[in-house]
């Protein structure tokens, strides 16, 4: 008997199966490392009934931290179907068992013993599982035998994380319990936000190189297809959104409101979305072009901008609603591309007012060579990567730590991160002149873009709220991993995953 079987061919043999008298119970989880724990939990479900089902989450929906699922969807497949009291295995499509349920209908839904209390699961599937089962009048048992953790023993014995890694969560686990932890990051909802920068249109314009023009020399592509996504200061705020009540944008648009209905829609509801519409200027488009549809490398960029800073009546209405809104959030994000909207007036102002100031005023394209943080004389957070410290200190050959400790006495800069890319991060605090290193979490890294703006929006949000500098770093460094796992901005930073990424990595 095939084992590894699809939704619509094991409905059919189920229905036939429960016609004839048969009870049927359903298990469903990762199942990473098959080890003695499950082996008994699927013996002692298979006895609560005749056919035993295993449905399997999916690598895209596996929550379990950076490098999990080690093993493969097909891998883990092949696993349970080898086992004896399992009659059947199927890959889910969703991250929970609802679907499984409602489509098989089992008589019995079994879970762990670690499942029982519902409010431990961080994600709250366990509780829509429990209501599914309730809905088609199965009931929900869970297992008593003994358990282990499957990341627990990836975590101790696999290579996983580098010795640098283990070593920040060896420090993290030291000070705080998860428990603790869920309760500090659900309490970040109380922290008011204010992010302020240019709102970016980000246009991924996927293409297949047909070769050489037979008259220019010049590559010629076909047109696949365009995605579509908010950049920017606006994708900052939806990183956010998921962490905060409380969260305004003030940005700029163009003149003529272009994308004005787009940004509505894909800002999150909670988010309060303040703008003036630049004279003689369009909204700002990054038109990238990337070599196919498989692959995020990028060959051409495309920009529609004017850069010119904000002059007359645009300065002056802008300056006016920073100092009627700056006062009423605890947490001021900046993130300045140099793109014309922050002038060294504006500048200033930010600096003045803010209770608690974290800046990205990144180098790209557009303003290498003309743009700096110089016009911010002090603030609480700053992000930047190592090219960009080089470039602010005009040095490209002394030690990045001696670097890091010149720029933040000459900007009053309270706490500076200097991000490395798969080298992980550095961290530099001024009062204690300690430096703290953060291993880079993301396996696989599909695009960079908006990697800094992720890690500083989560980090200054953690600091703001007291959270240690470890327990901070480790929670902003899974964020920006969850960033670059994904094209562009297309994903919006998840509070779940990043818990269940804690949780994990912890055990």
């Amino acid at each position: 008997m095939k084992k590894i079987v699809s939704f619509d061919v094991l409905a059919k043999t189920i229905s036939k199966l429960k016609a004839k008298g048969r009870k049927v119970v359903l298990c469903h989880g990762v199942f990473d490392l098959l080890h003695v724990g499950h082996i008994k939990h699927f013996k002692e479900a298979k006895n609560l009934g005749d056919v035993l089902i295993v449905s399997l989450t999916p690598d895209k929906f596996v929550n379990k931290g950076p490098g999990k699922p080690v093993f493969n969807e097909r891998l883990r497949l092949e696993a349970i179907a080898a086992l004896e009291d399992v009659n059947f295995v199927i890959l889910n499509t969703e991250p929970t068992a609802v679907g499984p349920i409602g489509k098989l209908k089992p008589n019995i839904y079994c879970k762990g013993p670690d499942y029982k209390i519902h409010s431990y699961d961080v994600s709250g599937q366990i509780r829509k599982e429990a209501a599914a089962i309730k809905k088609i009048k199965g009931k929900i048992i869970y297992t008593s035998d003994i358990t282990f953790s499957s990341s627990q023993i990836l975590n101790k014995y696999g290579n996983t994380y580098t010795e640098q890694q283990k070593s920040l969560i060896r420090r993290v686990k030291k000070k705080y319990q998860f428990s603790q932890i869920r309760k500090l990051i659900e309490g970040l909802k109380k922290i008011k936000v204010l992010v302020i920068g240019e709102t970016i249109i980000d246009q991924y314009v996927f293409c297949e190189a047909l070769g050489k023009s037979g008259k220019d020399p010049m590559l010629v592509l076909r047109d696949i297809k365009m995605d579509e996504y908010l950049g920017g200061a606006a994708a900052i705020s939806r990183h956010l959104s998921d962490f905060c009540n409380k969260l305004s944008l003030l940005s700029m648009i163009g003149e003529k409101g272009e994308f004005l209905s787009y940004i509505l829609k894909k800002l999150p509801k909670n988010i309060k979305f303040r703008y003036i519409r630049k004279k003689n200027s369009p909204t700002i488009i990054k038109k990238r072009f990337l070599d196919n549809v498989s692959n995020s490398n990028k060959v051409l960029g495309v920009y529609t901008i004017n850069d010119e800073v904000l002059r007359g009546s645009d300065e002056k209405l802008f300056n006016k609603m920073l100092k009627k809104t700056i006062p009423n959030y605890d947490l001021i994000i900046v993130s300045d591309y140099g793109h014309g909207l922050i002038s060294n007036k504006s500048a200033n102002i930010i600096c003045q007012l803010s209770k608690y100031l974290a800046l990205n005023a990144q180098i790209n394209a557009a303003n290498v060579g003309h743009h700096s943080m110089k016009k911010y004389k002090k603030a609480n957070c700053v992000i930047v990567n190592e090219r960009e410290i080089r470039h602010e200190m005009r040095d490209k050959n002394s030690k990045i730590e001696l670097l890091m400790q010149k720029l933040s006495i000459d900007q009053n800069i309270e706490n500076l991160i200097v991000t490395r890319g798969t080298e992980g991060s550095l961290l530099y605090d001024r009062k204690t002149k300690k430096l703290s290193f953060c291993g880079a979490y993301a396996k696989t890294t599909v695009d960079k873009i908006g990697a800094g703006d992720t890690m500083l929006s989560i980090l200054s949000l953690c600091l703001k709220s007291g959270f240690d500098k470890e327990l901070s770093l480790l929670t902003s460094s899974l964020a920006a991993a969850q960033s670059v796992e994904t094209i562009g901005n297309s994903e919006a930073i998840n509070k779940v995953k990043i818990l269940k990424s804690i949780e994990n990595i912890l055990k």
